[in-house]
């Protein structure tokens, strides 16, 4: 809830219900309806607007949430220096937020890319830090071995050459802070649709396309991929992330990130988390490793390796997210809440709001609430061909639990 804190409705959850029945901050009076015995609010509880988020959050990741979702339940349930974690972290929405807001941050992802985009934004170095280390790299790297030639659908041969040469640096060196968030700014600018990435125009820098379906775009557009300054656009994305102050005491020991199924995180101690904000995967909606293979490609990452869970039927996913919630129930202390964001799949004919209060309802969590933050798409979801409140996700529903 942008501009607006309540820690104290962590010690009164009817205040918290209360909120919800209450809330208009956007214009819209709440809905309360009922879900197998639990209350559901329904109203837009965070901004629709883009951007309005600090940009060190500007990182693209297929099937993220906006900041805005889990700064509402961090300033809710938690006060600084409270621990905050994140078992499906992404991109790192939730770490960054609530490393932002002075709590310390837990995140794991099976898939080890989001270590890659996470870590360095939780520990940025200098812009001139930065500036100087480009430099360095471009005058003296020296040409790579392996430049594949089918990337030219997406690359001008010079392009491409900068690409190889960054890619076999940091595959061949150890990377300090510096390096690795060059790395991460290089994994979100591979591709996109405007002069502010390496490639020619193609899919949205969430989603790739293969090199084939790529030639057929360039046919289709008539375009052939220009020479990008992969250099220059690093050090430009670079200053855009961290153009807003960030507050006093950020980095260092704010967060850590790690590697792993959700189901298993024994490096989390019991009863240590404060407060759960999370997105699982949504059944079989989205492919992982076909968005990500050209990230995979430049981090070294063998794409079909990783262990992205997709689950084909509600049965399985429901099975998957109780296991889930039983590792849950050993880190979250009592009193500690879990928010839970699912959505609309198959065309709004499945709400997964009921699989997971099912998922959970013999292990010790209390569920609170049901949220659902409806809203319009906006740009990002338009971009995709998405129709306004047509087809897709329309809604955030969240269901929110309490450790018994």
């Amino acid at each position: 809830m942008e501009g607006t804190s309540h820690p104290a409705l962590a010690r009164d959850e009817g205040r918290f219900a209360g909120l919800l029945a209450g809330f208009s901050a956007f214009g819209t009076a709440t809905r309360q309806v009922a879900l197998d015995g639990v209350s559901v609010f329904e109203n837009e509880f965070w901004t629709a607007r883009q951007r309005q988020a600090h940009p060190l959050h500007e990182i693209s990741y297929r099937a993220c949430f906006k900041p805005q979702l889990p700064r509402f339940f961090i300033e809710a349930f938690t006060q600084p220096g409270g621990c905050v974690y994140d078992p499906f972290a992404g991109r790192g929405t939730t770490l960054i937020e609530a490393a932002l807001l002075g709590r310390r941050a837990i995140g794991n992802d099976v898939n080890p890319l989001s270590r890659l985009l996470i870590e360095p934004r939780l520990d940025p170095p200098a812009v001139q830090a930065v500036a100087k280390r480009l430099g360095d790299l471009e005058r003296m790297l020296p040409p790579a071995e392996d430049v594949p030639d089918d990337l030219l659908a997406f690359y001008h041969p010079e392009t491409l050459r900068d690409i190889a040469r960054l890619r076999a640096h940091f595959l061949s060196t150890a990377s300090d802070s510096v390096d690795a968030w060059i790395r991460m700014v290089c994994l979100n600018r591979l591709t996109g649709h405007s002069s502010g990435f390496f490639s020619v125009y193609t899919l949205p820098p969430n989603q790739a396309t293969s090199a084939a379906r790529q030639r057929k775009i360039n046919e289709a557009r008539g375009q052939v991929p220009s020479k990008r300054d992969v250099f220059e656009i690093v050090l430009r994305k670079t200053k855009a992330l961290l153009k807003a102050p960030l507050p006093p005491g950020f980095g260092g020991t704010t967060g850590r990130v790690l590697t792993g199924p959700a189901e298993s995180t024994p490096s989390i101690p019991d009863r240590s988390v404060d407060l759960i904000v999370t997105s699982p995967p949504f059944l079989d909606v989205v492919d992982y490793p076909m968005d990500n293979w050209l990230r995979c490609w430049f981090a070294g990452i063998d794409p079909n390796a990783v262990p992205i869970t997709l689950h084909r039927s509600l049965a399985d996913w429901e099975a998957f997210v109780a296991s889930c919630f039983r590792e849950f129930a050993r880190i979250v202390r009592p009193g500690g809440k879990v928010a839970f964001e699912v959505g609309e799949v198959r065309g709004g004919k499945v709400a997964l709001e009921h699989a997971v209060l099912s998922a959970a309802k013999d292990l010790p969590f209390e569920p609170l609430v049901v949220m659902i933050n409806r809203q319009s798409f906006t740009k990002t979801a338009q971009c995709w061909g998405v129709d306004n409140n047509a087809k897709g996700t329309n809604s955030n529903r969240i269901v929110v639990f309490e450790r018994r």
